[in-house]
């Protein structure tokens, strides 16, 4: 019984876990003549993500419309369920902001760090800020 017990508690502790990740699925908009934005999307794709690539000619008004603030932008733009994630964002980032369930407008990787995911070069600390919902806070360092 107590094997019962305790193999029902792994599941559940799994599907939970599991359900609080981000849904896997991104819409991404970017400027055609980007390449390190085509970077970041074969990194979602390659790690199982489904992704609708969008090429925008008015990408700054796009960002304007999702709330996207001067100081945080970056090459491409992707909305995640209910979230908007700017630049080159790791998908580690982006599943701890779904687990923290935050009432922001999004999360960001400012400029264009090298090494970053779809970024070349040697990896440098790529700061992921949230924005929308209040002041610019650090999330992490990844």
């Amino acid at each position: 019984m107590k094997s019962i017990v305790l193999a029902l508690g792994l599941v559940l502790t799994s599907l939970f876990a599991w359900a609080a990740d981000a849904p896997r699925q991104a819409v991404v908009y970017k400027n055609q003549s980007c390449g390190c934005c085509g970077g970041w999307v074969d990194y979602l794709r390659d790690n199982g993500w489904q992704v609708v690539v969008h090429d925008v000619d008015d990408l700054d008004g796009l960002k304007d419309r999702m709330g996207v603030p001067d100081q945080v932008r970056s090459c491409h733009t992707a909305k995640v369920g209910a979230y908007v994630i700017e630049g080159h964002v790791p998908i580690e980032a982006i599943d701890k902001l779904f687990q923290a369930k935050l009432k922001i407008t999004g999360i960001a990787a400012p400029g264009m760090p090298q090494g970053s995911p779809g970024m070349s070069g040697i990896k440098e600390p790529n700061p992921i800020v949230t924005f929308g919902g209040g002041p610019s806070k650090l999330m992490g360092i990844y």
